[in-house]
């Protein structure tokens, strides 16, 4: 244990056993955990409520969202049936979507309370290795602990130059808030965050352009599992310009004026507003942790040992604050890591792959090394991808542009990724995270029987595509 003799020594208005620094998923996850373990916790959130960007401005709300534009989507697209056109009650959705927020946010609190875990609202600054100083609604307040949990997050990432004094620029946060339905809307980035909010903003009615820098939307993904996807908003959007970037966007009365660079980059366009998804960066350089005796890196992380320790052993960081991959799913586990290793429990974060999803239509869901990077690593190893075209449960929904693909060792056989494009991938994608952390093989999916007709079952029929016993294809036998 740590000497935390030094944490008394200065006066304090407050003084805990642990203070978590950001009430988000990771943050609320690592002061209940440690609750439960028997400290005395202070949970510290600058804004009203907890949940941090996650719940509030980020994934929960915009799966509400995408939920309504996945209706509006199959039902104008269902064989067969012919709905009116839908009529957008847009305070009636906002009014849904914040029902949704406010019921998590009070299930939270409630949960807090439960716990004996105290929450002060305010911005919390390292003063020293054993003192914050927390800006509150009520003045500053000093607060002194023995152990510390950084959950603090990220922010949006802003490109230069752009005016974004004009409202009619909006970021993820502002996206979310559908003030209107633009006539027109340039999204600049063709990641997760910018293709899940086109997505919305095509249901509701827009007119769609995606910029993305690279030569691939998700850059994240496999190509082969990104093409479906990409031919499906080639066809639905005004124009998904790849390898192309904003050069400068000028405001004007009537809109925003785009100019673009890049090879085949289109003359300049009005846009009625401007999504700017140009990924987060890390809250690092926000806490004055150096007067804890911790230097963040360049890019504003936190670097962190195994049990999430960072250079000052009484002082943990956790979720996107240490790095990539910015999820919130990473940052629970790293939670639960921090609060059981303060607990003197031998635990540390070791998961072998942490999946990525985009909630776009069609879904796409990854995990484990992408074949590119499989490649890369220069790993000798076979792909297996099973084409939901020969899949009866995605006929029968229309989903038949899926696909389900495996990533194995040649020679083990062991499963080292796996990728999913089409309805419910966020939800498959499970099964191969779990064959992934048992070491599973080829094999012991293919022999796992799973229910029919299904879309789990496709997983299932890729593992037999590479262990040359599968009955739903034709695949000629090798020489």
């Amino acid at each position: 244990m740590t000497n935390t003799s030094n944490a008394t020594n200065e006066k304090a208005g407050v003084h805990v056993e642990v203070v978590v620094i950001g009430g988000g998923p990771g943050g609320y996850t690592a002061a209940f955990r440690a609750a439960d373990l028997g400290s005395k916790v202070l949970l510290i959130e600058s804004a009203a409520r907890l949940g941090g960007v996650c719940l509030n401005a980020g994934c929960i709300p915009s799966k509400a969202l995408l939920h309504t534009a996945k209706v509006i989507t199959e039902a104008a697209e269902l064989p067969g049936v012919r709905f009116g056109k839908p009529v957008i009650d847009l305070d009636a959705l906002r009014k849904w979507k914040d029902g949704i927020v406010s019921r998590l946010t009070k299930g939270l609190a409630g949960l807090a309370k439960a716990r004996k875990v105290t929450v002060m609202q305010g911005l919390a600054r390292f003063a020293s290795a054993h003192m914050l100083e927390v800006e509150t609604p009520d003045g500053l307040k000093r607060v002194s602990f023995e152990r510390a949990i950084i959950a603090a997050g990220s922010s949006v990432a802003r490109i230069p130059g752009f005016p974004y004094s004009d409202p009619r620029l909006i970021d993820s946060t502002g996206a979310l808030a559908i003030e209107d339905i633009p006539g027109r809307l340039l999204v600049v980035g063709g990641g997760v965050i910018g293709l899940e909010m086109a997505t919305v903003y095509h249901a509701l009615g827009s007119r769609v352009t995606v910029v993305e820098m690279t030569g691939q939307l998700i850059p994240g993904a496999d190509p082969d599992i990104v093409k479906p996807l990409a031919g499906k908003l080639a066809r639905r959007y005004e124009a998904v310009l790849l390898n192309t970037r904003v050069a400068g966007l000028e405001s004007l009365p009537e809109g925003v004026r785009a100019t673009f660079a890049g090879d085949g980059a289109p003359p300049p366009q009005v846009f009625d507003r401007v999504l700017v998804a140009a990924g987060r960066r890390p809250n690092g350089a926000l806490l004055d942790v150096e007067k804890a005796g911790i230097t963040p890196t360049a890019r504003g992380f936190i670097e962190v040992d195994r049990q999430m320790r960072t250079s000052a052993p009484h002082i943990f960081a956790i979720g996107d604050i240490t790095g990539e991959p910015m999820l919130a799913h990473k940052a629970t586990h790293q939670g639960k890591v921090a609060a059981e290793t303060i607990a003197g429990h031998a635990v540390s974060f070791a998961a072998r792959t942490i999946p990525s999803v985009a909630y776009t239509d069609p879904e796409i869901a990854w995990m484990g090394l992408t074949e590119t990077e499989a490649k890369r690593q220069g790993i000798d190893c076979e792909t297996a991808t099973f084409p939901w075209a020969a899949s009866g449960r995605a006929l029968a929904i229309g989903a038949e542009d899926g696909g389900s693909k495996l990533i194995l060792d040649k020679r083990s056989r062991r499963i080292l990724g796996a990728g999913i494009v089409g309805a419910g991938a966020g939800e498959l994608i499970a099964e191969a995270v779990l064959a992934l952390e048992m070491d599973a093989e080829a094999g012991d999916l293919a022999l796992a029987i799973h229910p029919h007709p299904t879309l789990s079952e496709t997983l299932a029929f890729a593992a037999e595509l590479a262990e040359g016993s599968i009955t739903d294809l034709f695949v000629p036998r090798k020489s």
